[in-house]
């Protein structure tokens, strides 16, 4: 017997509660007998079983694992988007493992954390002499990661000199390194990460398109934790377990406030924001509960969430994060839903658009697909003539 242990008190499960399915987070045992913290119980909804390593069990994350089964017996490149801290390296990760590569080599590369010279190196290799500081030849992170997988994280972030040699890499397969003149092939899977929309970083000339075609064979996007916030209590359990563990401490319940207000979050950092906070929640605990006052303000909707939270991914998830954001303003007891965010957009898309037009209505009216009548109305209505005095907003 560890006489040294602290028994914790009884757990009280509500069997009423709806918030979130305590019954889940029960301890089945006594700790009276053992030395390391008890490992709480995910929530369980039946789900399909999930990827190694990856919680979550959402209807958007249940596409996920099936792409990525799909995609990992397969040799072709797999391109994956999705906002910073979605989990883009764990689903690399299972689409090598769950591949017949898994036995062979698996190297991340970070695109974005390196300059342009040195990210060539990295990739390709370099002989001796070849730069101010090459002292002796150096393998490549591509023949390094040869019969293997290669994720090149933050593909986005690229030159387009670099774009030009990866095209080549992806369609020959081959290369030399820098400063050589001996061609290498190689036997490598290509599995790109890019937190931004490659598409439309294609089409504004800012991503070659031909790379992104050859890279874009099987894309998978990952949602971002505000759209499956069903699986929130399984990734706070899982985190918790983790770090009572890591840091030898015995947070095993939940408050309901901290857990709805965990829920009601944004979480414009995604997962890992979410597993920073719950880490910090468990080494500032000072007893057996995470507590509401243990989250961060941003958290308990005491102050703004940081500039540059709602990053700019795609239309769909920019307006998803719109109206999410309206109706956080909003009380339950509101009826004004549609002025509050809809109005409001049309009013912003209008005043812009006017002012694109240089102010002519006529031309603006054509711009935004609607009657001139309809647009005077609505300029009257939502105060963009500036009175009856101000020339900003021309009739034509």
């Amino acid at each position: 017997m560890n006489r040294g242990a602290k028994a914790p008190r009884l757990i009280t499960v509500n069997p009423t509660q709806t918030s979130f399915p305590w019954r889940a987070l029960a301890l089945l045992a006594s700790w009276r007998f053992q030395k390391k913290p008890p490992v709480l119980s995910p929530p369980h909804n039946g789900a399909a079983a999930t990827l190694p390593g990856i919680i979550g069990s959402s209807q958007a994350m249940q596409e996920v694992y099936r792409n990525t089964r799909q995609a990992a017996s397969s040799r072709a490149s797999v391109l994956l988007l999705g906002e910073t801290g979605t989990g883009k390296e764990l689903i690399a990760h299972a689409l090598h493992k769950l591949g017949e590569r898994r036995n062979r080599p698996f190297i991340r590369v970070n695109c974005g954390a390196l300059s342009e010279n040195l990210l060539e190196s990295e990739l390709f290799g370099h002989v001796r002499g070849s730069f101010t500081g090459a002292i002796d030849n150096r393998t490549g992170r591509f023949e390094a990661a040869h019969s293997g997988t290669i994720f090149l994280d933050e593909i986005n972030s690229t030159t387009p000199l670099l774009q030009v040699k990866l095209l080549r890499v992806l369609q020959e397969r081959e290369f030399e390194r820098v400063g050589d003149t001996q061609t290498i092939r190689v036997d490598t899977r290509v599995v790109a990460a890019s937190n931004r929309d490659l598409a439309e970083e294609a089409a504004e000339g800012k991503f070659r398109e031909d790379l992104y075609y050859r890279l874009n064979v099987v894309p998978i996007w990952l949602p971002p934790l505000r759209q499956r916030r069903e699986d929130i209590p399984a990734l706070v359990t899982h985190f918790l377990n983790a770090y009572n563990e890591e840091n030898d401490r015995y947070v095993v319940h939940i408050e309901p406030r901290a857990m709805e207000a965990l829920q009601d979050y944004a979480w414009p950092g995604n997962v890992r924001e979410l597993q920073n906070y719950i880490e910090r929640a468990v080494v500032m605990a000072l007893g057996d509960e995470l507590t509401f006052e243990l989250l961060p303000p941003v958290v308990r909707g005491e102050s703004n969430a940081p500039r540059g939270a709602f990053r700019r991914m795609d239309f769909e998830s920019l307006a998803v994060q719109l109206v999410e954001e309206g109706l956080s303003k909003a009380d339950d007891a509101a009826t004004d839903l549609h002025a509050r965010i809809v109005d409001r957009v049309e009013r912003e898309v209008i005043s812009q658009v006017l002012g694109a037009c240089d102010g002519v209505q006529i031309k603006a009216a054509q711009r935004l697909g609607i009657n001139r009548n309809t647009l005077h109305k609505k300029i009257k209505d939502y105060g963009l003539d500036g009175g009856e005095g101000d020339s900003s907003s021309k009739a034509s």
